[in-house]
């Protein structure tokens, strides 16, 4: 439960961070670019779990979850532009 939170504590940070590294002309709000930030996060931890970088108890790193959370970041404009 404690890497629950910690994921999505990290995935906040992360999702700022994202959206500062990401080109382009970002028009997601603040709340949007949160919550990509946690989706990120935990598909950082869950993947790293997958791939057997992580035990069942801990959560990605900080570095994974930036990446994590720029990859959900990606997703999201290009299905933003679909639409």
């Amino acid at each position: 439960m404690l890497s629950l939170i910690w994921a999505i504590i990290v995935g906040f940070i992360a999702g700022l961070i994202a959206r500062a590294l990401h080109p382009g002309d970002d028009k997601a709000g603040f709340i949007v670019t949160t919550l990509l930030g946690i989706g990120g996060s935990l598909l950082a931890t869950y993947a790293g779990r997958l791939l057997g970088w992580y035990s069942a108890n801990e959560a990605a790193g900080f570095i994974f979850s930036v990446i994590g959370a720029i990859i959900v970041l990606v997703i999201y404009n290009f299905a933003r532009k679909k639409v």
